[in-house]
């Protein structure tokens, strides 16, 4: 063991090196995990109660080559005021971190910053309120001149006493408790909110609450419920897929490679003997009815590399008889015995939309690698003879009726490649050439709200939106379901494809229920001036915004003033989305569950996280209430002082007209 001291954690500089505790602790600092795995809280940044995994920073391969990033290479960054739950090591090495950032310069320390010195918000509201203002102070200075020359000519009192009381004139016109009283307005309306169960770190933002004319909605905990129930599992086998299966503890046999899927490919731990992590990796997992089993301490502490988890079904599914073994003149039978160790995992990537693991099973040579992610990423990272000629419509007839469906793939690794080895290959030399396995179809229900408040918005005539990372056509389903989208109006998809092989960038429009072409000129806009006259909707998914951006940034416009679903989005699409639909002239609302929405809460005009944790501070806004209800509480709770900055806006208009 090396040589440690202990410091003050104020001491603390980029470049040390230092070491996690086994119990866990707060992080005083952001650092790079570079030796053993870490679970950690960050609810504190995000909203979000999930544990994350973190592990070491990759020092080989592709990954190892390149320069370390926090955004690219969070998912080995510890960040500063995250809770480390427990750590993990092998072989008696402790967890080693360095740090990187320290103070203010911390993804903690520039929140702690926003909240003290927050952005100035330039809304055209404010730029009216002022020029208003200075309109009545130029009133002002028109009838104190007039008064004081008028005074003096007719010589009634003294010009000193003159003076004194035409500046009665300029007080009369610019009161001066105008901004005691637009301050008294906002700290009221602050009270209003706190009644509704509603927060607020940003008191500027309310004051464009009530002016808000789109409202952005997240999905998967927003819109529909948090958990996920497992409707049922289709296999691939031989290139085609078999019939659903509805209970994959019974149906599944227990020794097949998708069962092992199920089992290995998540980020659970066991934080107090409970099972912990990702709502959907839970239900995956207790479906198969595994058990789980992690490395004790002092386990770990040998100098025998050990498996860190390992997974192993109930005894009543295993053969009862595996091997037997000759020991002199008599036979004995080996233990039944089939368990996976996790040797390696590949953290869930929003950006890749997929996770991975390295798993070798007890007695075996060689190891295996488990993939789930998004159906059509896994696909197309699979043998195109593994799968099945049916997977389009197979995924789309799912899909279209509002189902969440993961797809699973593996493959069987060298037999050279050592425990050693392993840690450090990157993904993608692991993430290739895949055999099919088959889909996971989960059944997302709406909110029991969430239709009544979507319906009071658009009688209010705010425009709603949602913008997801999950498949289009579920997307379009829940939106049809919830109201978003009406049953006789149409949907059409835009998928932009980028240039390639020479060829300019063209975008495919197709209507949802319809994958033929609506147009042959596939790079025009004739479609977008064709549907003017019908109710229609855009959808969309994140590569085809981000080309269209690039390529096309003529149609954006058209495009978001009809975009209804957008689907496949990154936590940084959604920002951008947010930006354009501001420069289009909408005042933005945001609603998310504060995990992957941050940068779009932050973004719009007014972010509603609907987290309960009071210590996230991802969001101008936080509501108790886990559902979006909240949103039309903000709006009625903040209207009042808006109307009256926009009787303000209004009057300043009409000045300036009469003036003209």
């Amino acid at each position: 063991i090396p040589e440690t001291e202990d410091i003050m954690s104020t001491d603390l500089v980029p470049g040390d090196v230092i070491v996690i505790p086994a119990n866990g602790t707060i992080m005083p600092c952001d650092a790079v995990v570079i030796n053993g795995t870490c679970i950690v809280n960050e609810s504190m940044l995000t909203g979000e109660s999930v544990p994350v995994t973190k592990t070491s920073l990759p020092t080989s391969g592709a990954e190892g080559l390149t320069t370390y990033s926090t955004e690219e290479h969070k998912r080995h960054t510890l960040f500063c005021g995250t809770h480390v739950i427990q750590t993990r090591f092998y072989t008696g090495e402790l967890v080693k971190a360095l740090v990187v950032r320290t103070g203010f310069n911390t993804e903690k320390g520039q929140l702690v910053r926003t909240i003290l010195y927050p952005k100035p918000t330039d809304f055209k509201l404010y730029r009216d309120a002022y020029l208003f203002l200075l309109c009545l102070v130029g009133v002002a200075a028109v009838g104190f001149i007039y008064t004081i020359v008028l005074s003096i000519m007719n010589q009634v009192v003294p010009a000193k006493t003159i003076v004194i009381e035409s500046l009665d004139i300029i007080t009369i016109t610019v009161p001066p408790a105008l901004p005691a009283a637009m301050t008294a307005g906002i700290v009221y309306a602050q009270r209003r909110l706190k009644r509704a169960g509603i927060f607020c770190i940003s008191p500027q933002r309310i004051n464009i609450c009530g002016q808000l004319n789109l409202v952005c909605f997240d999905k998967t905990g927003t819109l529909t419920e948090d958990g996920l129930d497992l409707w049922a599992v289709q296999r691939a086998e031989n290139a085609s897929f078999s019939q659903p299966e509805h209970d994959p503890y019974k149906d599944c046999p227990v020794e097949s490679p998708f069962l092992a899927c199920m089992a290995t490919c998540h980020s659970l731990t066991k934080i107090n003997g409970e099972l912990s992590g990702d709502p959907l990796d839970l239900k995956m997992f207790n479906a198969t009815g595994w058990i789980l089993e992690e490395a004790t301490e002092e386990e770990t502490s040998l100098h025998n590399p050990l498996m860190p988890t390992v997974v192993r079904p109930p005894k009543n599914l295993v053969p009862e008889v595996t091997a037997t073994v000759d020991e002199g003149m008599e036979l004995y039978e080996l233990p039944p015995t089939y368990e996976l160790g996790i040797v390696r995992q590949f953290p869930f990537s929003s950006a890749l939309q997929r996770m991975s693991v390295v798993t070798r099973r007890l007695g075996e040579k060689h190891m295996e690698a488990y993939l789930k992610g998004a159906p059509e990423v896994v696909a197309s990272l699979c043998k195109s003879s593994t799968v099945p000629v049916n997977f389009t419509e197979v995924l789309e007839g799912y899909t279209s009726h509002g189902f969440r469906v993961i797809g699973l793939a593996n493959c069987q690794l060298e037999t050279k490649l050592t425990w050693h080895k392993v840690q450090t290959l990157n993904r993608d030399q692991i993430e290739a050439d895949m055999n099919f396995l088959g889909l996971i179809i989960m059944q997302n229900k709406l909110k029991p709200e969430t239709p009544r408040v979507l319906q009071d918005l658009r009688l209010a005539n705010i425009r709603t939106v949602m913008i997801t990372g999950d498949n289009m056509l579920t997307a379009i389903s829940v939106a049809r379901d919830c109201g978003m989208i009406d049953p006789q109006e149409r949907v059409i998809i835009a998928e932009a494809q980028a240039p390639r092989g020479g060829q300019a960038a063209k975008i495919y429009w197709h209507y949802a229920d319809s994958p033929t072409p609506l147009v042959a000129d596939m790079a025009s806009d004739t479609v977008v001036d064709y549907e003017q006259r019908d109710q229609y909707h855009f959808s969309m998914n994140g590569k085809s915004l981000a080309v269209i951006t690039e390529h096309f940034p003529e149609l954006v416009p058209k495009l978001v003033l009809h975009g209804t679903v957008f689907a496949r989005m990154s936590p940084d699409q959604k920002t951008q989305l947010v930006e354009i639909l501001q420069s289009v002239d909408y005042y933005v609302g945001m609603c998310g569950d504060g995990a992957n929405d941050c940068g779009a809460l932050k973004r719009a005009h007014s972010g509603i996280s609907l987290s309960e944790l009071e210590a996230s501070v991802a969001s101008p806004f936080t509501s108790t209430t886990p559902n979006i209800s909240c949103v039309p509480s903000l709006i009625s709770n903040t209207l009042q002082y808006t109307v009256m900055q926009i009787l303000i806006s209004s009057l300043f208009k009409r000045f300036f007209k009469l003036c003209q």
